[in-house]
This record gives C-alpha cells, sequence and structure tokens, in this order.
C-alpha cells in the first residue's frame, strides 16, 4: 500500500450512476495497491463549474468529466492540451497547483481499442467512414486523422452537422449522404443506432472489401446488430468496451501515480456487468 495522503479523483455527470468508471478505476487501485478513491459525482450543469472548483479544493487529483458536461468543462480548464482542443471537449481533468488541465482521451482509447480487437490494423491502411457528427465522432475523426488516415467520410442524419464539424477538423474529410463502403478499410458507428433502447443500425455492409474492420463505440450492448454483421461476414469487429477502458488510462495514470494495463480480467470484468446482446 502506498503511503501518504489519500489520492482522490472521480466522474462527474448528470446522471452518473450509470458510468462503470468506478468500477473500472476501483480495479486498477486495487490492483496496484494504491490508498485511494474514485467515485460517482453527480453535478447538475448548473453547478458543474463550482463543483469542480471544489474538488480542486478538496484536494482531488482530477477527474472524468461525462455528459453533459464535456463542453463546458473544456471551457473551464485553465490549459487544455491538443487533444482537447481537437475534439473541442474535455473528458479528462488534472488538478496542479490549483490549476484546471484538460484533454480529452476519447480517441486515444478508440485507436488503442482497435489496435487492440484487430492486431495489425493502422490507421493508414485505407480510407474510413464514420457514421455520427457529434461528440465521440468529433474525437475519433481527430485521432484517425492525426494518426494518418488518408481520407475520412462522414455521414450524418443532418449533413449540416456534419459539414461543420469537417470543416473545423480540416484535412483529407469530406462529408456524403450515403457511406461509401466498397473502399473502406474502417467502419466505424458512432450514433446511438444499435444501443440497448434504440433501434437497429440498419447497414448492408456487403459492399465492404474482406478486409475492413468494423468499429462500434456503443458498448450496452456488447455485441450490437452491426457488429454481429460484421462478424456473420468474416469481417474484424471492434466492440465499443475496448475505447472505455482504454480512454481511462491516462488520466489514471496522471491522478494515481502508476501506469495500468488493460488485459482479459479486466475486460472479463467489466463484461459481466453489461448486456451482451440486446
Amino acid at each position: 500500500m502506498q503511503s501518504g495522503k489519500a489520492r482522490l479523483a472521480g466522474v462527474l455527470g448528470w446522471p452518473v450512476a450509470h458510468s462503470r468508471s468506478p468500477l473500472l478505476h476501483g480495479h486498477w487501485l486495487k490492483r496496484h495497491g494504491i490508498d485511494g478513491a474514485y467515485m460517482p459525482l453527480p453535478v447538475q450543469p448548473a453547478d458543474f463549474a463550482d463543483s469542480v472548483r471544489a474538488l480542486v479544493k478538496l484536494g482531488f487529483r482530477g477527474a472524468n468529466v461525462t455528459i453533459p458536461h464535456k463542453e463546458t468543462a473544456f471551457a473551464l480548464c485553465d490549459s487544455v492540451d491538443p487533444t482537447a482542443r481537437r475534439a473541442g471537449a474535455v473528458n479528462t481533468l488534472v488538478f496542479r497547483d490549483g490549476r484546471i488541465e484538460g484533454s480529452n482521451t476519447d480517441g486515444f482509447g478508440f485507436l488503442e481499442s482497435v489496435r487492440e480487437q484487430a492486431p495489425g490494423w493502422q490507421a493508414g491502411d485505407g480510407p474510413a467512414v464514420l457514421l455520427g457528427a457529434g461528440g465521440a465522432a468529433r474525437a475519433i475523426a481527430a485521432a484517425l486523422l492525426d494518426a494518418g488516415c488518408p481520407r475520412l467520410t462522414l455521414v450524418n442524419r443532418s449533413r449540416d452537422r456534419a459539414e461543420a464539424l469537417a470543416a473545423a477538423l480540416g484535412g483529407p474529410i469530406a462529408v456524403a449522404d450515403a457511406p461509401p463502403l466498397a473502399e473502406a478499410a474502417l467502419l466505424v458507428n458512432t450514433t446511438s443506432l444499435g444501443m440497448a433502447g434504440q433501434p437497429p443500425l440498419a447497414l448492408d455492409l456487403a459492399p465492404l472489401p474482406a478486409r475492413a474492420v468494423v468499429a462500434d463505440a456503443v458498448y450496452v450492448p456488447l455485441e450490437t446488430p452491426l457488429l454481429a454483421a460484421a462478424r456473420a461476414r468474416g469481417l474484424r469487429a471492434v466492440d465499443g468496451l475496448g475505447m472505455l477502458l482504454h480512454q481511462a488510462r491516462p488520466g489514471f495514470e496522471a491522478w494515481f501515480g502508476a501506469r495500468p494495463a488493460v488485459d482479459a480480467e479486466l475486460r472479463a470484468l467489466l463484461a459481466a456487468d453489461i448486456p451482451k446482446t440486446a
């Protein structure tokens, strides 16, 4: 057990009871023998800024930020790193010397998850198609482009929103009304379609090349209809749980001083808490 004052962190959201981050970080705290705690922090939007400043004064090391606070957190920070600036939102806060530092680890988590579940995959393998234009889409799109994706196409119900995102990110990014799957090396769903309680994502995967990877940011259920369809075609499929696990690594290291690992034991622990099918 590490000596000294207990290290504290948590996750800010409204609501936040559904968050699996306390289970995840609690596992790492126990594994590394750290005197610390990571707790759910339900905070209404109107109270967000005051609550974060109170955590700083209380000696917290930092916090994760989830819906609906990610953009508010960006504005509150004293400084943000390039990942947060590209994503336009913050999901990880680190408190140092009374200052609030922000980053966005969603893109990192996504890339690491694909590399883990589709060994040998690289962002430069070919064009990517991304469904959606919300916060997760922006973080993932930025990460793919920065990692060398040669061409990225956004497809969203609101074309205007997709075009605004493409303009904000810049680079080899386009907008289409239908997903150009025939040459896609990677297909990513960042919409809520396929999530428990939502309609399935109705998309014919037949045009995808045999080498393509299909990834879903949804992790409730673990096996979405999209991923089931991809596996049925013999394609490599990447579930949303990996992104959740990997995005947590940088924050844990910053707050608790140990570099955590994502392994089979951790995945099994979290998977047991998530429905496997809709």
